[in-house]
């Protein structure tokens, strides 16, 4: 299935999607979604005083003190706060090319690895921003207004499940770390110069968390909570902005606010977006009536593609691009399919396979939420095809609809329309690509994994988890997962 662009953080440039082909009975489910619990440790294994050992066995003091101040304030303590942006912030590890499958399997470990931290830290700074929405005042740059000489010390056992003995001594230390919170800011205009993508959609939360990660900010709650406080909400305009490094939040603000900041000709295409929001947005970017970018799209034979391509959908290859000014739509175009004939020559896609290798990675590009599973979701497509399988992927029916409501569900109108991208109703892969994928579903659609799996369904929308499977009762008892799930997480894409 797919999902709406949205959840990710600018520079991971997926909008993700995924539930795998399902019966069309099954399909027309439940609605909502989740945010998922900060990693570490289950909900209920802290009311029961789990955390950190057996029941009624002592708990360090930091550990209380750091569970006391989640529960009270619905924030991370601030070391964990950090070590999660730190796990944002780090690069992916440069590894050599491997010379076995043994490294080869060590490797993608490694990489495994690293994606469940950066889910986890995503996930964990996505609850944290929401407790910091829902219990921030306006016009105040300290974090809470709490009366600490009000904390009950039974209330507070009661929420953290340990002995008010065992709170005595961490109850001073609470007060003052309460008492003491200040956002980390820099000072000053900055130095340098960055340039910072604002995508169309983002809001003050996504900017601040973008501005955070390029090291324009010292932290995401700086310039979130100055936008709090703000008498009246900034509207931010997407595009491509000049900025500083280490800029304070109200110099960042500012600077997003001056017309002059703004570059022309910038424009950010994300993994998976359509032609439908991307010609528009390209029209806009160099000036031009929308009218004009359709009218030269209409003829994708005239940039050189192969005659099976009907529509320049898959070409329009994701990037952020800058273009001087008086290029021309065709000229635009023109370095968008170029930019994609590379990403297929490096990963060694055979020119007469160009546009069916689009079409494979562009419905993996929406069907998997997690790069490591790129690779699994293009073996399930070819095992499908070669079973003489219909494809049955959402993602599919809803692009062939128009449908666009943000639900990982699709409608019975979606899975019932007798298009030529439906593969709920047609044989094969549908009549052209579904969206413009990136470089690692291009790969994953040339190299899938060694596997039988027929079926895939993502059981966590929050966390990307998906279940996959080689026959249909297992499928339908993760199909059932993900509805539990729903039902049990409202309002978050279900």
């Amino acid at each position: 299935m797919t999902d709406p662009q949205s959840g990710r953080f600018p520079e991971r440039l997926t909008p993700g999607g995924s539930s795998g082909p399902v019966d069309p009975a099954a399909a027309a489910g439940p609605a909502d979604e989740a945010v998922q619990r900060d990693a570490g440790v289950p909900e209920e294994a802290i009311v029961r005083g789990e955390a950190s050992g057996p029941v009624g066995s002592p708990q360090p003091e930091e550990d209380v003190l750091n569970h006391v101040f989640s529960e009270l304030t619905g924030e991370l303590p601030r070391d964990v706060l950090e070590a999660h942006e730190r796990a944002l912030q780090e690069p992916d590890p440069v590894l050599p090319t491997p010379t076995s499958r043994r490294e080869a399997r060590e490797q993608a470990q490694i990489a495994e690895t690293r994606a469940q931290r950066r889910a986890e830290a995503e996930a964990a700074l996505a609850q944290h921003t929401e407790a910091l929405r829902s219990t921030a005042k306006p016009k105040k740059r300290r974090r809470r207004g709490f009366v600490v000489a009000g904390i009950s010390v039974l209330v507070v056992a009661a929420l953290v499940g340990v002995g008010a003995l065992t709170l005595g001594p961490v109850i001073p230390k609470l007060i003052e770390r309460i008492s003491s919170m200040e956002v980390k800011d820099f000072e000053g205009e900055g130095t340098g110069q960055i340039t910072v993508t604002i995508a169309d959609g983002d809001d003050g939360t996504a900017v601040a968390r973008t501005l955070f990660k390029a090291g324009v900010t010292a932290s995401v709650e700086s310039f979130y909570q100055l936008l709090v406080g703000s008498s009246s909400e900034p509207v931010f305009h997407p595009g491509m902005y000049s900025l500083r490094k280490e800029m304070s939040a109200q110099a960042a603000l500012n600077a997003l606010l001056k017309p002059g900041n703004r570059l022309e000709g910038g424009l950010l295409i994300r993994e998976g977006e359509t032609g439908r929001t991307i010609l528009p947005a390209l029209a806009a970017a160099i000036g031009v009536p929308e009218a004009d970018v359709q009218a030269v799209a209409a003829t994708p034979a005239n940039f050189g593609l192969p005659s099976e391509a009907i529509t320049m959908e898959g070409w329009l290859f994701p990037a952020t691009y800058t273009f001087p000014k008086g290029t021309t739509a065709t000229q635009a175009l023109q370095t968008m399919v170029d930019r994609t004939k590379r990403a297929l020559t490096d990963a060694g896609v055979p020119a007469d396979q160009y546009e069916r290798i689009l079409n494979v990675a562009s419905i993996v590009q929406r069907e998997a939420r997690a790069t490591d599973d790129f690779a699994k979701v293009s073996r399930v497509i070819e095992n499908r095809l070669a079973a003489g399988m219909k494809l049955q992927m959402d993602s599919t029916a809803q692009y062939g609809k128009g449908q666009a409501d943000g639900s990982v569900w699709s409608s019975a109108e979606s899975l019932r329309d007798k298009n030529d991208w439906n593969t709920y109703e047609r044989d094969g892969l549908p009549v052209g690509p579904i969206s413009n994928p990136g470089d690692d579903a291009i790969k994953a659609a040339m190299a899938p994994a060694d596997g039988d799996w027929l079926f895939f369904v993502t059981v966590n929308l929050t966390t990307g988890e998906t279940v996959f499977t080689n026959n249909n009762t297992d499928h339908e008892a993760a199909v059932k997962q993900l509805r539990d799930w729903c039902s049990a997480n409202p309002g978050k894409g279900c």
